[in-house]
């Protein structure tokens, strides 16, 4: 008998790799989400044209990859030129081909075998909801975490608020993870912002110099793109 795969409910939430594999197979659409930052800067690169290749791995492993999908792949550091950064990628040209490595969003993103997968983030919450009703009953919110140093899944705030607020819009009956994820994002609904720049991965962000990716991210509903997973990469659908 499954136990941790909340079938009995038609909306689940559940966190990183782990959740991923437990909800992804008895769920007709898969939601991921990382506010901070691959799911923001998903949804600002696709609404540009873009196509996004996600991969859980920095360096050369990256840029091996990218060669083979003859594609660039994102500064390492945020440091220069287009990278993790959702503001580096608003002036991402049209049909450019990135591959964004991160540990969290993109690894998730690159385990996801199933036939509907979206990442959401705050900024475009709502319209992933509406069209994830519109191709399904029953939905997998994944919510990222971050990581330790040490490699240990960390639950972030931010994510947690995302879910919930994609959760707040698709229809049926919650899980009491997704339930609790929805109470979350209830809780911080207004005033995002700052919970945002309180988080522990926003203050982190922020004293890197990074606080415009926070502001990005914090802005509910500021977009109605639709980054979807097909064959490999992230497309604006």
């Amino acid at each position: 008998m499954a136990i941790f795969d909340q079938a009995e409910f038609q909306v689940r939430c559940e966190w990183g790799l782990r959740g991923l594999s437990e909800l992804a197979p008895v769920s007709d659409v898969l939601i991921l989400i990382d506010v901070l930052s691959f799911g923001t800067a998903l949804d600002i690169a696709t609404a540009r044209g873009a196509v996004v290749f996600p991969y859980p791995l920095k360096g050369q492993p990256a840029n091996e990859y990218a060669a083979s999908l003859d594609a660039r792949v994102a500064c390492a550091d945020r440091a220069g030129g287009f990278s993790l950064s959702p503001a580096s990628l608003r002036a991402l040209p049209a049909g450019f081909r990135l591959v964004l490595p991160s540990p969290n969003g993109a690894a998730l993103s690159f385990h996801a075998d199933h036939p509907a997968v979206f990442a959401a983030c705050l900024r475009n919450a709502t319209a992933v909801a509406r069209a994830a009703a519109g191709m399904g009953s029953t939905f997998a919110v994944v919510v990222a975490g971050e990581t330790w140093p040490s490699g240990e899944l960390r639950p972030a705030l931010e994510d947690l608020i995302g879910g919930g607020a994609v959760i707040a819009s698709l229809p049926g009956t919650r899980s009491p993870e997704a339930e609790m994820a929805a109470a979350c994002f209830g809780r911080f609904r207004s005033n995002l912002a700052a919970a945002l720049r309180n988080c522990s991965s926003g203050k982190e962000l922020m004293a890197r110099g990074f606080a415009a990716d926070v502001e990005l991210a914090a802005e509910l509903d500021a977009s109605a793109n639709l980054p979807r997973l097909i064959e490999r990469a992230f497309v604006s659908t």
